[in-house]
This record gives structure tokens, C-alpha cells and sequence, in this order.
């Protein structure tokens, strides 16, 4: 799994004109599934973004998490976020789950999330969805359950 976090002021969801959902500060989370992943990679990934801290303290430092500060979660699921644009003019989504795999996973998600204490609003999965996002920073964070290799000077 993969979630794109956004820290916004707000975000909102509409879908055929309607609005199915908003929140406040806190942040937007654009989700990818794949094949393999499991259960025990949405639960990881929800307790990692209600704990991490990508929120100001008094002293203007990032040292607050979403559930310190109350924020609020919205759950998008994308599943272009496994698009392989690497070949060709057209991305291939051979490594995006199916939606029988995915839609699960995502509830799953954001299940968890409220497990944690997290406010959550969702998209609709599989709809063409209008996502408003109020980026907040920015911050933009990129979150898989196999954090990539580290390098030298990371920490």
C-alpha cells in the first residue's frame, strides 16, 4: 500500500456535483493498493499517519501528530498511485489491486484510523471524484508500508 499524506487546512470530496465529504485541518490521504498487500499493511499505515508528527508546535516545529492536534482524515483511494509511466505514452496499472482487492483494504484503512481516534471522511471508491485539497505548507508526504532504502545522512 501507498498513501500520499497531504496536510491541508481542508479538503473535501464531490462527486456528480454533490459534496460526500470535508473535513478541516488535518489531512488528506490519497491510497493505493497493489497484489500483495494485506491487512497488517493498513493497520501499519494507519497508526504510522496518526502518529506522525507533521504538525507545528508552539515554537513553529513540526512536532505534532494528527491525533495530537485532533485533525481530522480524508481517505481517497487512487489507484493510479501504482501507475507505471515508464514505458510508452500511456501509464500501465498492471500493479494497481483490482477493486475486489482494493476496496477492503481501503475500509481497512480507514477503519484503523478511527481505531487510532482519527476523525475520517471517505471518497467513493471507484467514482470520478472533484478531490479539493487546501495544502497546508505544503506538506506532502509520501508513506509505503516498505520504507525505501535509506541513505547516507538519513535518520
Amino acid at each position: 500500500m501507498r498513501v500520499l499524506i497531504q496536510r491541508v487546512r481542508q479538503g473535501a470530496v464531490h462527486v456528480g456535483g454533490e459534496t460526500v465529504a470535508r473535513i478541516g485541518p488535518g489531512v488528506v490521504l490519497l491510497v493505493g493498493v497493489t497484489h500483495t498487500d494485506t491487512p497488517a499493511e493498513a493497520d501499519w499505515l494507519a497508526k504510522k499517519v496518526a502518529h506522525l508528527r507533521i504538525f507545528e508546535d508552539e515554537a513553529g516545529k513540526m512536532n505534532r501528530s494528527l491525533k495530537e492536534v485532533g485533525g481530522e482524515a480524508l481517505v481517497v483511494s487512487q489507484f493510479t498511485l501504482y501507475a507505471d509511466p515508464y514505458e510508452g505514452r500511456r501509464p500501465s496499472l498492471i500493479h494497481a489491486a483490482p477493486p475486489e482487492h482494493a476496496r477492503p483494504l481501503i475500509e481497512r484503512f480507514a477503519e484503523s484510523l478511527r481505531a487510532e481516534g482519527i476523525p475520517v471522511q471517505m471518497g467513493v471508491f471507484g467514482a470520478h471524484m472533484l478531490v479539493e485539497i487546501h495544502n497546508d505548507g505544503p506538506v506532502t508526504i509520501w508513506l509505503e508500508r516498505s520504507a525505501p532504502p535509506r541513505g547516507e545522512g538519513s535518520g
